[in-house]
């Protein structure tokens, strides 16, 4: 994983690692705490830099964030990266950006 990685990569990587498509809700209810701790963090504003960890921190807790977004939109079959280009077309549109 020292290579830079793509929303597809990330994906993959996930997917391999982790993907029980029986397991929607649990992977929800994870994201759920995750974005609970990602406000805690937050609210500390507990740095990486300021630590010298990763451990306890917004930046833990944002990958956290992304895992399990990115194990949610495995299970539901969703690509991520061409979801965000359609997104980000849609925006252009809607806010003129």
């Amino acid at each position: 994983m020292n290579e830079p990685m793509t929303i597809s990569g990330l994906q993959a990587y996930i997917r391999n690692k982790d993907h029980n498509p029986d397991n929607k809700i649990g992977y929800f209810y994870k994201l759920i705490e995750e974005v609970g701790e990602l406000s805690e963090m937050i609210r500390n504003n507990s740095r990486a830099e300021e630590t010298g960890t990763i451990k306890g921190t917004i930046e833990e807790e944002l990958c956290d964030v992304l895992y399990y977004t990115v194990a949610l939109a495995n299970v539901y079959q969703i690509d991520l990266e061409e979801r965000f280009r359609q997104k980000e077309e849609l925006n252009k549109i809607k806010w003129g950006k």
